[in-house]
């Protein structure tokens, strides 16, 4: 039996167990790889995709529970990079293996669809089920926070990112 869901805004219609994870029917079936599979216990992160815009594990949803259903992958946040989160982690220069990334993002693009100006706290309590080995924690909550300013924040906080903005790469 085909499961049918919404994939990145296009109708999809899969036919696979529906106990299989949605992680490889994205990676495996449909091709789409990238989200990544860090630890398979949802404990990493790095598997994080949306559904109904909800910041999800993929490596333990089965395709059934996302039936009838909107999944968001990286790929479909933005056809060219241009989602304020994308943009902010490129101009901070977040990742450095770039492995944990792709749900890096996912779960900062959720916590700004539902708090436009997280505090600290806030990025830190919404982002701690994800992991970063190369420990770029501090350039993650600076991006979430360009982010926000981008997407509507106050001009006050999009000078002051402007000016503790470090240019890419390091100092001149």
């Amino acid at each position: 039996m085909a499961i049918r869901f919404t994939l990145n805004g296009k109708p999809q219609s899969v036919d696979v167990s529906p106990d299989m994870p949605l992680l490889w029917v994205l990676r495996d079936t449909l091709n789409m790889t990238g989200t990544k599979f860090g630890c398979g216990m949802a404990l990493c992160g790095a598997c994080t995709v949306h559904i109904n815009g909800e910041a999800t594990r993929s490596c333990i949803t089965p395709i059934s529970r996302v039936a009838g259903k909107h999944v968001t992958t990286i790929e479909g946040l933005s056809p060219d990079s241009s989602h304020p989160v994308q943009h902010a982690w490129m101009e901070v220069d977040v990742p450095q293996c770039g492995y944990c990334q792709s749900g890096q993002i996912m779960s900062a693009a959720a916590l700004l669809a539902k708090n436009p100006h997280p505090t600290d706290a806030q990025i830190d309590e919404a982002m701690s089920g994800n992991i970063c080995r190369c420990g770029t924690y501090q350039q993650i909550r600076e991006a979430i926070h360009r982010a926000a300013a981008m997407q509507g924040g106050t001009k006050e906080k999009s000078a002051e990112l402007e000016v503790g903005a470090q240019p890419a790469g390091g100092a001149e």
